[in-house]
């Protein structure tokens, strides 16, 4: 077992974690990325290395995602095999709370398919949880039911375990930031994952000082997919006001005029949808995405006249029962085309469940391999001799992990 340490500008916390689980485990490795903190940091992580961690970092800023994909490259060139836990630096998981998931991990190794099966540390958001924390949590959470159907009571926790023939397939999820955590578990799925939940305790010290969480920059990359989705819905509500006042002039008939505009605009919004919202949008025939958007747009067409005669029959006014048929359909719309229309489509190595026999060999893309590792002390016989050497694999990445 491995833990995972992504730090940013890290405090007094970080080496505070680090010598509770040298207390508790005290063989147990340790990895701290170093997510281009800077000098003023460096004797932070000095500390730390000299508890016994492994310490990598790089000279800028990339964000938590990336930062966590470098060090799953790390542990699976120098310590493979091992299974991973990742958790903050900032002390808001408690060191019982790690190695319990580490244990659930472990055992769920032990069962079928557990090489497939991540671990989530999931918070009860109990007690005096910041508000931002609590809104953040419930939006992502409805995001991801939305678009899976599956409910997770924490998606943006950080304290996740992994198996270590899931790590391949880790390294390849988009995402540098903070959005990369959601995007793993909105592509769990599709890659033949299991997502087990696994309660901890919610700890927010100083109301969360410690958090680099931007608001709205990073909000915005983690609810992208429903934003773009919006967007483009948007746009095809704009493309056909447009053509339908347009057809108005030319055509002297209304009904034209709405299935002309319908046509123009559903086309408009398939072809947004298939190449820029989606990501394995184009992964399937156009023609076959072509025909079972056209079979969702006439289920959507009917049921959307069907609410709106029901809405109607109970009161609602046209106006209001519209706007209210309009956003009941969006979600219903959003979830079809995430889940069905524009899925991965399944193939016979395309997954984390297939991993187990590539563990190790991830695909070039996906691959951090030109690091420097920091040396560190370390009394374990077994953990010597998975020390890294400072070998470059042959294929230059930019960037570089330097010695700390």
């Amino acid at each position: 077992m491995v833990i995972l340490i992504p730090a940013y500008e890290p405090d007094r916390h970080l080496p505070a974690l680090i010598r509770s689980i040298r207390a508790a485990e005290p063989w147990t490795a340790v990895v701290v990325v170093d997510d281009g903190s800077g000098p003023a940091y460096r004797h932070v992580f000095d500390d730390v290395r000299a508890l016994g961690c492994h310490v990598i970092g790089y000279s800028r800023n990339r964000g938590k995602g990336f930062a966590l994909k470098a060090g799953f490259g790390f542990i699976a060139d120098t310590l493979p095999g091992q299974d991973v836990v990742c958790a903050d630096s900032d002390g808001q998981h408690t060191v019982t709370d790690i190695l319990r998931v580490a244990a659930a991990v472990q055992a769920t190794c032990r069962e079928p398919r557990g090489s497939a099966t991540m671990v989530l540390g999931s918070r009860r958001f109990t007690g005096d949880v910041p508000a931002r924390s609590r809104l953040g949590n419930t939006a992502t959470r409805w995001l991801f039911t939305l678009a899976t159907g599956e409910r997770i009571p924490d998606t943006q926790t950080g304290l996740r375990g992994y198996p270590a023939a899931m790590l391949p397939w880790l390294r390849s999820v988009r995402g540098d930031r903070y959005e990369y955590e959601l995007n793993v578990l909105l592509e769990a799925k599709n890659a033949g994952c299991t997502i087990r939940p696994l309660d901890i305790a919610t700890v927010y010290l100083d109301h969360n000082s410690g958090s680099h969480f931007r608001p709205l920059a990073d909000s915005a990359r983690i609810y992208a997919p429903l934003l773009t989705f919006l967007a483009s819905s948007f746009a095809a509500f704009l493309v056909d006001t447009f053509v339908f006042l347009l057809l108005t002039i030319l055509v002297d008939s209304l009904l034209l005029a709405v299935l002309g505009a319908r046509a123009v605009s559903a086309a408009v919004n398939f072809l947004v949808n298939r190449h820029v919202v989606f990501r394995h949008g184009r992964d399937r025939p156009a023609r076959a995405a072509g025909a079972r958007y056209a079979g969702l747009a006439a289920v959507l067409l009917a049921a959307n006249f069907c609410l709106l005669l029901a809405l109607e029959a109970a009161g609602v006014q046209a106006l209001p029962a519209k706007i209210l048929a309009e956003l009941a359909l969006l979600a219903i719309s959003f979830a079809v085309q995430h889940r069905w229309l524009f899925a991965r489509k399944p193939g016979p190595a395309g997954g984390a469940a297939d991993s187990a026999d590539t563990a190790g060999k991830p695909s070039a893309r996906a691959h951090i391999s030109s690091w420097v590792p920091s040396q560190h002390p370390h009394s374990n016989a077994r953990q010597r001799s998975n020390q890294p050497t400072d070998k470059p694999s042959g294929e230059p990445h930019e960037p570089s992990f330097h010695r700390r």
